[in-house]
């Protein structure tokens, strides 16, 4: 429930979470709703200690709120990761590691980038339900740019990505998926389709050889055959409509938001996220936006700074940890007093 549940706007986020005490209680009732319940044993039940930890009635383990949760040992105060979560989920094209860096006065840029992408390993909800009803399906390179790069299928250092979206009659575009692939063959497009579609949908395809069986799966398949679309005289790109106008949205997003500056070991995060904002456009309140994302967040197991860098090869350089002293200061802080009013006059009479 809007103003009850979740923030509705700005000035109501400022107001419910001034402090950092006020955040901790957030995080608990979205945690325990209906009362504290032992990470470990399942049991119901317990106090709160002197030092603000939790201790089960049943086992006897002392656990704190954000322990086994995506803020487990940070560092960080909850005031910033609360404004950081605002950001991300309320503005339109998301934020740039180093525009939380400057906004939040975070001293490292590891420690930004850290925590957007910790933000991002959340977002994929397990059990998500799988997209219905009619379905088009393509693959694409995404990725910065690369002069010479030509075709669809054309190898290169892009990552070849596999993109599904809805089409809703009589028009309009539903929700999407999106994943990167290992190659273009019928072992990488079928587990894809398979994943990311329900059974008994309808499969709208190109007429690459990859695709073939998947009516076998337990799908309808429609083929469109771009040579067919030469011979006729049409554009190919208007036989996956759908497919092409999200796979350009997302190239734009990555390209507008993140400058183009995406690792490849990193791209399926950013893919998770751009699908995150597609599939919420049409949400009329923001603030739902930002609850569910905590709700997420408070659901799933710790992310440490070093299962972030792993990447598939080993780079020249490798990444920097946060620097001592990196963490920003919390926005918990006391009444400025307007402190302009103190200040030298810049000018007089």
């Amino acid at each position: 429930m809007a103003g009850a549940h979740y923030p509705r706007s700005a000035g109501e986020f400022q107001a419910w979470f001034r402090t950092d005490a006020d955040c901790l209680d957030y995080l608990e009732w979205l945690r325990w709703p209906d009362g504290f319940v032992c990470p470990g044993c399942g049991h119901t039940g317990g106090w709160r200690l002197g030092d603000g930890r939790l201790r089960c009635a049943g086992c006897g383990v002392r656990t704190s709120v954000t322990a086994g949760t995506i803020f487990d040992r940070t560092r960080t105060p909850l005031t910033v990761w609360f404004t950081a979560c605002w950001l991300f989920a309320t503005q339109k094209n998301g934020v740039s590691a180093l525009s939380l860096q400057r906004a939040l006065e975070i001293g490292s840029y590891q420690t930004a980038w850290a925590m957007l992408h910790r933000l991002r390993s959340v977002l994929v909800r397990p059990g998500r339900d799988r997209l219905a009803g009619t379905v088009e399906v393509d693959e694409t390179y995404m990725g910065g740019e690369e002069p010479g790069l030509r075709g669809g299928r054309a190898r290169g250092k892009k990552v070849l990505t596999a993109i599904a979206v809805e089409i809703r009659q009589p028009k309009g575009i539903g929700r999407c998926r999106m994943a990167p692939l290992a190659d273009v063959s019928a072992a990488s497009l079928h587990p894809f389709v398979a994943d990311h579609v329900e059974p008994g949908a309808t499969v709208i395809t190109d007429a690459w050889q990859g695709y073939h069986g998947i009516a076998g799966l337990g799908y309808a398949h429609e083929r469109r055959s771009q040579r067919a679309a030469r011979a006729r005289g049409d554009d190919p790109v208007r036989l996956l409509p759908a497919v092409h106008r999200v796979a350009s949205l997302a190239k734009r997003w990555l390209l507008g938001t993140h400058q183009g500056s995406v690792d490849e070991a990193h791209l399926p995060a950013y893919l998770d996220e751009f699908v995150f904002r597609f599939n919420r456009r049409r949400s009329r309140s923001r603030g739902l936006v930002f609850y569910r994302m905590l709700e997420l967040a408070v659901g799933h197991d710790p992310v440490r700074y070093q299962d972030l860098i792993a990447a598939r090869r080993p780079s020249a350089v490798p990444p920097l940890p946060p620097r001592a002293g990196a963490h920003p200061p919390s926005l918990d802080r006391p009444v400025a007093g307007r402190p302009w009013r103190a200040a030298t006059p810049i000018w007089s009479g």
